[in-house]
């Protein structure tokens, strides 16, 4: 038996659903490593993880676009003799926009932290994940069902994360890891502000808070569902993108896209 402790790593734990899947993981007896950027905020999640008596989560601040970064979340769990059980690879941020006329490096950025840094944190604590029967949480989107213009990167990623965790489902099967998709669709937190999206017209119907949107992709991957859509809205809206056009699609999500976007991130056309 190893003697290193098992936890759960979540990423993006800073707010939004990372906080609340940090809390229900929690509330499930888990011990935490939480990583993002803002440390006070971590900090803060920490300390009310505590309060409400459970052991204090570790908390790891470190930018995850850059390329070093899960080595040193190794690093971060070895030093303290933890290993990880679970993966919840939260992290992640969307642009409103035409792709040719938003910032690329803020684009690339896009790819390292959706696509790239996803892809290394599932892959690179598979001996613990099995030693321990735990499992990979990876956080898409209902996006991920939809083309894009628009939001043509973050659609683009989010497709991936799903595809990456379909086969993952399966490749990891045998060896006792649990992999679930969660895909959400529109959660009112600050990534609507951070991508530029107009947060007051996001679809009632389809619209479900952080917490409830975090216990469903906890339930599932404790179920080992291969991908979770929480809401019946949203798991009818995948039903439909399926059977329709995609000529159609992409001219009605260009639209939805154009009317729900702030005025500065969508300039007029020349």
């Amino acid at each position: 038996m190893t003697a290193l402790k098992p936890v759960a790593v979540i990423t993006g734990a800073s707010s939004g659903i990372g906080a609340a899947l940090a809390r229900v993981f929690a509330a499930n007896g888990h011990d935490l490593a939480v990583v993002g950027r803002r440390q006070p905020l971590l900090n803060a999640l920490a300390d009310d993880i505590a309060a409400h008596g459970k052991n204090r989560p570790l908390v790891i601040p470190i930018d995850l676009t850059r390329v070093d970064s899960p080595v040193r979340i190794g690093h971060e769990l070895g030093a303290r003799g933890l290993e990880a059980a679970y993966i919840v690879n939260n992290a992640g941020y969307g642009l409103v926009g035409r792709a040719a006329e938003l910032d690329r490096s803020e684009q690339l950025a896009m790819i390292d932290l959706n696509v790239r840094a996803l892809t290394d944190l599932s892959l690179r604590f598979i001996d613990s994940l099995a030693r321990r029967r735990g499992g990979i949480l990876n956080v898409a989107s209902i996006s991920a069902f939809l083309p894009g213009p628009g939001m043509a990167l973050y659609h683009a990623t989010k497709s991936y994360v799903v595809s990456f965790s379909e086969a993952l489902h399966t490749e990891l099967a045998p060896l006792g890891i649990r992999v679930t998709a969660l895909c959400p669709g529109p959660v009112p937190t600050e990534f609507h502000g951070r991508a530029g999206i107009d947060a007051k017209k996001l679809p009632r119907l389809l619209t479900r808070s952080a917490e409830w949107v975090a216990q469903q992709g906890y339930d599932g991957l404790m179920r080992n569902k291969r991908v979770v859509v929480p809401g019946w809205g949203n798991k009818l809206l995948r039903f439909v993108v399926c059977a329709a056009p995609r000529r159609i699609l992409l001219g009605a999500t260009d639209r939805t896209m154009r009317g729900r976007a702030l005025p500065q991130r969508w300039p007029k056309r020349r």
